[in-house]
């Protein structure tokens, strides 16, 4: 199983946008956005459904249980 931390460098990645950018778009800041990557913290439930909500992936892709977005 994919962990959510590599899923949301991946999909950040995909979208061509840098974590400062990608920090901006989801108000939180470049070291949170750092740690969630890096898988040293994990986001919110509220966080997750944005970046769900931003990527177009459903909740299940985001958290590595299915590789279905």
């Amino acid at each position: 199983m994919v962990s959510i931390s590599n899923r949301i460098k991946f999909l950040r990645e995909k979208e061509g946008l840098n974590q400062k950018e990608f920090a901006k778009k989801m108000n939180i800041s470049r070291s949170t956005a750092s740690m969630y990557e890096s898988g040293k913290n994990t986001p919110p439930d509220d966080i997750k459904i944005a970046m769900a909500k931003f990527f177009d992936v459903s909740l299940d892709y985001l958290m590595g249980v299915t590789d279905i977005p």
